[in-house]
């Protein structure tokens, strides 16, 4: 099954990503508070390289301009077609299921079953 299931993620993909799956799948999980962690807006809004732009003063959610930001931003860390050689995905991914070693903010899935990645490996796919 993993097997069948890594075939899957690592299918041919999109030569682009797209910016409105983005918008309103991607960017929501970079505001999304889980527990035992920070959100990922906390840390990525300042000192990493993956550096989202700052919520506007009593913004819940970022504005068009900020959006198109964060979209380059992230597309630095994604390869388009290739879930697990995107840094955005396998920074926060388990080690045993595909992951790097070391993530700052600790690890937010479990497996590529956690529904949060697999909306991302779709993304990164082209999927919408």
């Amino acid at each position: 099954m993993w097997m069948l299931l890594f075939l899957w993620l690592q299918a041919p993909g999109p030569t682009t990503l797209d910016y409105d799956v983005f918008k309103s799948k991607v960017e929501p999980l970079l505001l999304e508070k889980r527990p035992g962690h920070a959100r990922c807006y906390v840390c990525h809004s300042t000192g990493t390289a993956f550096r989202l732009q700052m919520l506007s003063p009593g913004a819940a959610v970022w504005n068009d301009e900020q959006s198109q930001k964060n979209f380059e931003v992230a597309k630095r860390f994604v390869k388009p077609g290739a879930p697990l050689a995107s840094r955005m995905l396998t920074m926060p991914l388990a080690e045993d299921a595909g992951g790097v070693a070391f993530h700052p903010g600790g690890k937010h899935w479990a497996s590529q079953t956690d529904p949060e990645w697999q909306m991302l490996a779709d993304w990164v796919n082209g999927r919408k």
